[in-house]
This record gives structure tokens, C-alpha cells and sequence, in this order.
């Protein structure tokens, strides 16, 4: 991570504050988002030939894709929306009915815990973090049992001091409550907290507004972006090198 990517610039000096928390994003900063569409695909083609639908594989993963979509834009404003529902949606929208979840639920979660992948170095990243004095944290907008236990999967889970949801909020990122919630956790003032974030409204610029420093890893630029980062081991050079006083 070149200086020219910080918005502080090289602040590599003895004497800065240590940072009181690290938090995570988990899609696309924990979990590689392909390789949960890739889950999803292969479910949807599995009713297709479970329920002889009329379609090819393509059409059905696009109507599996809009039918969940539009669940979640049905939302208002930051509300929760249970992605368990958003799926069954899915289902209704692809079979053309109400499909009881003992019917393909069990078979949905195979297909996700077989399928999932860990973003190429955070699994290692994680574990290195949490040897450091500094509180490792999760603001996720996910179901609550489904993100534990995606990180118990990838075997990082133990090394969360925190895990916040929006499940458990009411609300998704954004919002205030989400970040409020993790700091009160984490006992940790927000200007020495940092959240690394793929996206640039929901992750960085929510922190932002929260105080917190805003750590982009494929977010979009913009004024709320402190780090930009290539690859996850480079928060490790931020929480060994850097202060949030510098």
C-alpha cells in the first residue's frame, strides 16, 4: 500500500495512538460474493429439474435474481429484511407456489455450505488481527445465524471479539444504529475504530457519518474513504504503522 493510497498519507511514526477497534464487513470483504452466486445458481438449477420447469437455467437464475432483488427494494428506507424470506421468494417466484422450507431449505444450505469461499486472505488476516491489542469486530447486513455461521465455517468465528447484524439491529447499513451498536460493544471511541467496507454509501460513508475511519477494499473512492486497500493484509500495516491521531 503505496502513501499515495491513504488520504493521510505515511504516518509510520513512534508515538501514534493505538487504534481501539477493526471492523468487518462480511460480504465481499469476508466472503467471496462469486462464489455465493455460484451456490445460488446451482440451487436454482436443482428446481428446475427437481419441478420439470419450462425454463432454461439462465431464465430461472434470472427470475430467482429479480424475485429476491425486488424483496429486498421493498424495504423501507434501512429496515431489516430477513434474507430467509427474500429466498423463499425466490422459490414462489420460480415453482408458482408457496413451497413449505422442508421442501427445499436443507438443500439450499448444502448448496451454500459446499459452495462459499473466504476473499483470498482474510481468513489469514483475521487470525493475525485478532493477535494484535485491538477489538475485531463484524457490522454485517446478514441474517444473524446465517453470518456466525459463515465465519464458523471458515474457521474465524473465535477470533471476533463482536458480531453485529442488522438482524440483530432492526436496521441495515447505513444506518447510525448499526455502527452505534458495534462501538457500544466494542467500548471503543469511534474516530479510533476503523471499518473495512466494499461498498462505498452502506460501508465507508456510513462510518464515516459515524466517526468511524472508513477502510475501502473495492468500495468506489470518495471524500469519506481514510485507507484504500489492495489486499485484506494491508490493515495490518494500518493497525501496526498508523495512528488515528496522525
Amino acid at each position: 500500500m503505496s502513501s499515495d493510497d491513504r488520504k493521510r498519507g505515511d504516518t509510520a511514526a513512534t508515538g501514534t495512538a493505538a487504534w481501539d477497534a477493526v471492523f468487518w464487513d462480511i460480504g465481499g470483504v469476508i466472503l467471496e460474493l462469486e462464489s455465493v452466486q455460484g451456490a445460488h445458481a446451482a440451487f436454482v438449477e436443482g428446481l428446475v429439474e427437481e419441478h420439470d420447469l419450462e425454463v432454461t437455467v439462465e431464465e430461472a437464475v434470472d427470475t430467482w435474481r429479480t424475485a429476491v432483488g425486488d424483496h429486498f427494494r421493498e424495504r423501507e428506507g434501512t429496515e431489516f429484511q430477513s434474507a430467509r424470506e427474500a429466498y423463499a421468494t425466490g422459490v414462489e417466484a420460480l415453482v408458482g407456489e408457496d413451497l413449505p422450507r422442508e421442501r427445499w431449505e436443507s438443500d439450499f444450505e448444502h448448496h451454500v455450505e459446499s459452495s462459499i469461499e473466504p476473499v483470498p486472505g482474510a481468513v489469514e488476516t483475521i487470525r493475525e488481527l485478532s493477535r494484535r491489542d485491538v477489538h475485531v469486530g463484524v457490522v454485517s447486513d446478514v441474517d444473524d445465524e446465517a453470518g456466525k455461521e459463515m465465519l464458523e465455517q471458515f474457521g474465524v468465528r473465535e477470533h471476533f471479539d463482536s458480531i453485529t447484524t442488522s438482524e440483530e439491529v432492526g436496521r441495515t447499513k447505513p444506518d447510525p444504529a448499526m455502527f452505534e451498536t458495534a462501538l457500544e460493544k466494542a467500548d471503543a471511541a469511534p474516530e479510533r475504530s476503523l471499518m473495512i467496507g466494499d461498498r462505498y454509501d452502506h460501508d465507508v460513508k456510513g462510518a464515516d457519518d459515524a466517526g468511524i475511519r472508513g477502510v475501502a477494499f473495492g468500495a468506489e473512492d470518495g471524500p469519506a474513504v481514510a485507507y484504500r486497500i489492495e489486499s485484506l493484509e494491508e490493515i495490518l500495516e494500518i493497525v501496526d504503522e498508523d495512528g488515528p491521531g496522525a
